[in-house]
């Protein structure tokens, strides 16, 4: 009889302590573990691009390319998203997503034990939205890794840039007319195929200086204009990737040379440069759109 009482007793013990962690001490309402077979990088991007296609909804903080926050309004209610990536190897990620109802009563997760809430429901079809997201972009593009290559120098005619790194290929379309008047214009022959060159990268707000560039030749007498400059673009040793795909989405290439810079033990310099062989304007299947993708190595 004694020892019914004591198992009682711990089960009691038991059940209350679990109670206490559910209701006071368990950080999230629902939590999620979703694959992606990409790098987190790429997970952090599609994240970012999902995020503005849904009403109501934003990023609120990032403390690194890892872990993100999103608040996100249906209907009267706030959702607050946790999310977490980790890299598990070089072909696969994980994303752990912790979600909290705002003013979420903490008893109402007792009853979420025994019944399938609203709040389930629309976090559920939330994160299957994003999942779907994910993989559709995934199948939109290729990256394949070449190692160590040399960057070509060159003489080029620019326009400076400042975007969102989502919105590096508009700012290429909106000054792809601008450059190709001022060579035809004066006569100038374009000797390459036109890049762009990244001149600062801030990865915490995914904002980024370029310079959009055609090759051309040297000449003593070269147009002053006030939208297009001249200079020499200097190349040297980098690594080099192979891209296919949308050229709004380049910049999964970056984040492909910096996870093998890591893995090989090599010093780079954030500032990739893309060299572009086809003319989005053309159309056809962007999987056969190719650049040519470099990221520096220290000197």
């Amino acid at each position: 009889m004694e020892m019914r009482k004591k198992i009682a007793v711990f089960i009691v013990i038991v059940l209350a302590g679990a109670l206490a962690w559910l209701l006071f001490v368990k950080p999230y309402d629902y939590v999620a573990i979703l694959e992606a077979k990409t790098l987190p990088g790429v997970v952090n991007q599609t994240l970012k691009t999902w995020s503005k296609s849904i009403e109501e909804a934003k990023i609120q903080q990032e403390t690194d390319l890892n872990a993100l926050k999103q608040k996100v309004v249906f209907n009267d209610s706030i959702f607050e998203f946790d999310y977490r990536i980790r890299k598990v190897n070089d072909s696969l990620s994980t994303l752990h997503i912790g979600v909290n109802l705002q003013g979420n009563n903490p008893f109402m997760r007792v009853s979420n034990l025994f019944s399938d809430s609203d709040f389930e429901k629309r976090t559920r079809a939330t994160l299957l939205d994003f999942n779907e997201k994910l993989k559709e972009h995934l199948a939109s593009f290729r990256v394949h890794i070449e190692g160590e290559a040399e960057l070509t120098s060159s003489y080029c005619a620019y326009v400076p840039i400042e975007s969102e790194q989502i919105q590096k290929a508009m700012g290429m379309m909106r000054n792809h007319s601008l450059l190709g008047d001022v060579l035809l214009e004066n006569k100038i022959e374009l000797k390459g195929q036109p890049f762009v060159e990244i001149t600062e990268w801030d990865r915490s707000t995914d904002r980024i200086k370029y310079n959009f560039c055609y090759p051309i030749s040297k000449t003593d007498s070269l147009p002053e204009e006030g939208l297009v400059f001249f200079k020499e673009f200097k190349g040297g040793p980098a690594l080099k990737a192979t891209y296919n795909g949308n050229y709004i989405s380049s910049d999964r290439a970056w984040y492909a040379l910096m996870e093998y810079a890591k893995r090989k033990g090599l010093e780079v310099e954030e500032r990739p440069v893309e060299v572009f062989f086809n003319n989005p304007n053309m159309g056809g299947d962007a999987l056969t759109w190719r650049a040519d993708i470099y990221l520096p190595l220290a000197k």
